[in-house]
């Protein structure tokens, strides 16, 4: 049995059995032992309110003994703990795979799919740090050529410089 907390310090433990898989299965209608599963785990893993969801209806029994709705669920879940509890999750659903191959295929998708997420989120990571540089470069030239600018003849340098009079 694998366990994470929430952001409210509860502790959550997570079992992957056929009633969970029908539970999941009834109340979402997400089949968690569908063959396509790397379509299923790109879909849950793309879509954290998706992984919440299936995350309260697994821990529902234990959510229902201490009284916990599935908004309080939600409600303690962000950050850290979602990231806790997938990990959780993952490997109660890989230690449910009864046969050995289909374990070791479900492991590998789920490593295949972990990484993918990895190699996302360092793309996302160097796009955003350019276009942070870029923005960053902008308003730097920005202030640069409002502070290095011509003056106006109203200008404070201007005003005490001698002017022409005219005389009839």
């Amino acid at each position: 049995m694998k366990t994470f907390k929430d952001n409210a310090g509860r502790s959550w433990s997570i079992s992957v059995d056929i009633a969970t898989i029908r539970r999941v299965r009834k109340v979402l209608g997400v089949n968690l032992v569908a063959s396509d599963l790397a379509d299923i785990l790109k879909k849950i893993l793309g879509d954290p309110v998706l992984l919440c969801d299936i995350l309260y209806v697994v821990c529902k029994p234990e959510a229902d003994k201490e009284g916990i709705s599935d908004e309080d669920f939600g409600r303690a879940m962000a950050g850290d703990a979602i990231e806790h509890a997938t990990v959780a999750f993952l490997e109660a659903l890989a230690d449910f795979t009864p046969n050995p191959r289909d374990r070791a295929r479900v492991l590998r998708a789920i490593r295949e799919i972990l990484g993918l997420a990895e190699r996302a989120r360092d793309i996302v990571e160097r796009k955003l740090d350019l276009q942070i540089a870029k923005a960053s470069a902008e308003v730097l030239a920005d202030l640069e050529a409002e502070t290095s600018g011509p003056r106006s003849a109203a200008s404070p340098a201007s005003s005490g410089s001698a002017q022409p009079t005219s005389t009839p």
